[in-house]
């Protein structure tokens, strides 16, 4: 069976890795993706949108699952307030 490879057919220039940045860190709330991507300032295509998401996922800047999307880079506030408010318990 022949290895069969995923074709990325539009790679995310730095631009729009900052803009895709900017737009989660402006947002009052946990945006979900599609809200995401239809509040930026330009159109991406949803494919390099999503790989923008999965570069910032792994360089450790956001943290997403279906249904929100939470900046954990530097200087957040709304995460640092988050977890100030939250309870910890003892092990």
């Amino acid at each position: 069976m022949a290895n069969l490879q995923k074709i990325v057919l539009h790679e995310p220039n730095l631009g729009t890795v900052m803009m895709i940045e900017n737009a989660i860190l402006k947002s009052k709330t946990y945006p979900t993706k599609m809200e995401l991507w239809r509040s930026l300032p330009k159109q991406v295509q949803y494919q390099t949108f999503l790989r923008v998401l999965q570069y910032l996922e792994a360089s450790g800047k956001i943290s997403y699952n279906d249904r929100t999307i939470i900046y954990t880079g530097i200087n957040n506030k709304k995460l640092a307030q988050l977890l100030k408010s939250s309870v910890r318990r003892s092990s």
